[in-house]
Order: structure tokens, then sequence, then C-alpha cells
């Protein structure tokens, strides 16, 4: 039955009047009413193919614009996460994505710096910063217990190309317990991964906090203006070196 309605009769029926019309004219039959009548039932037959496919077209179009106002809907439906929580087996290519993606400033505030003691997540985390031509400096925000390990980060970063990006950290008291990353994404907008100094975002391993869970703060969620202003919040409460 399918196959029925598929077949283009219009044009069946053409063919065939166009060929009663071409056998007439051979056979000599010569009576202009039935060769006017025949070319009248042709044109009637095509013009009646052209309504169809002019209605089917209409159809289409108007299925096609409901498909669309229906994906909309879907898509406003679902509002895009402000969050995205990164765990450890997708930590480490999540954290050199961030690095390397990163454009402009790049600030690691109240970060710890025993992490960056094992070579491999140095390279993982710290170097891909360095190296990244778009990154244009690095500035670190550290409570002062944190100096001790400072100079062997920076000997680290010493090897990499863009050592000249690290500017000497901004020693400041730290009470908060959030740690974060800010730095703008391909799009020119600022991102953030942010992670907290207890279980279960870090895990003590020899002595030292090693990030398990980052959330990766999107550029669109409020949360970034909110980072933004805690670290500016510590830009007048820095504090002189004790160490000479």
């Amino acid at each position: 039955m399918r196959q029925l309605r598929r077949i283009d009769w219009e044009a069946i029926a053409g063919i065939t009047a166009a060929i009663i019309a071409l056998l007439l004219d051979l056979l000599q039959v010569t009576d202009e009413g039935l060769l006017l009548a025949v070319i009248l039932v042709i044109l009637t037959l095509l013009l009646l193919r052209d309504l169809r496919q002019d209605t089917h077209q209409e159809h289409e179009a108007t299925l096609m614009s409901e498909m669309r106002q229906a994906v909309a809907r879907v898509e406003q439906a679902v509002a895009a996460p402000e969050v995205v929580l990164v765990g450890p087996q997708h930590l480490r290519g999540e954290s050199e994505r961030f690095a390397r993606e990163a454009r402009g400033e790049m600030l690691w505030f109240n970060v710890c710096l025993s992490m960056f003691e094992r070579q491999e997540l140095f390279d993982v985390l710290l170097r891909p910063a360095l190296e990244n031509p778009a990154v244009t400096g690095v500035q670190f925000v550290l409570s002062p217990g944190e100096e001790p390990r400072w100079p062997t980060l920076k000997n680290k970063a010493s090897l990499c190309a863009g050592f000249a990006k690290l500017r000497e950290p901004r020693w400041t008291e730290l009470e908060q317990t959030i740690s974060f990353i800010l730095a703008q994404n391909p799009g020119g907008k600022v991102e953030a991964h942010v992670s907290f100094w207890s279980e279960p975002f870090m895990s003590r391993q020899r002595g030292r906090d090693i990030p398990r869970y980052v959330l990766r703060v999107l550029d669109h969620s409020p949360l970034i203006n909110g980072l933004i202003e805690l670290e500016r919040d510590h830009r007048g409460s820095a504090i002189r070196s004790p160490l000479p």
C-alpha cells in the first residue's frame, strides 16, 4: 500500500495522455477538439502535481518549524550546569586541560605547595601553565606556612620555558579552607578549579596534601565573582616575607 502511495500517478497519467495524443497525430486524427481535450488533461494533471508538491513542501516546512521550537523548549528546560565535580579518574586530565587552555593571568589561591614536590604532579599541574604561551603570568597567594616549600617549587619552575611568568607569591594570613585556581578560558571568560583542605577533596599521602576531587566552576556561574572578591579581600592584608 505504501509503495502504491509513492507512485506519481499524475505523471503516469500525463505521460499516458501525451502518448495518446502522439498516436492520434500519427494516425492523422485531426479532431482539434479531441487533441485540445488531451492537452487540457495533461495541463490539469501537471497543475495537480505541482499543487500536491507545494502542499507537501509546506507540510514539511511546518513540521521542521515545530521540531525546532520543540528542541528550543527542551534546551531552555535543561539548564546548563554551573559546577562540575571532577573525580580521581579524570582529575589529572582535567587539570592539564585547564592549564593548557588558560589565558591571561593565572591565580593560585591558598594551594598546598607540598603537592608540587612530586615531579609527576608538578609536570601535570604547573608546567603546562608556565609553558602555555597564552598565559601571561602565574601568581600564587599563599599562607606563610607554605613559605619553606617555595624554594623547591621555584627550582623546579626554573627549568621550564616560561619561568619568567612565575611571580613572587603574595604572603597573607589565610584562614579559609578553600583553595582555587582562576584563569581565563579560550573564550576570554574566567573559569575556576576549586578544592578544599579536607576530606574528601584532599587526601594525606606521605605528609602531603594531594587533591582528590576538584569542582570545575564554569564561566557563567555566579561563584566566579565570589572567588574573585575573596582574592581581592586578601590583597590589602599581604604581609612581608619573614624569611630573608
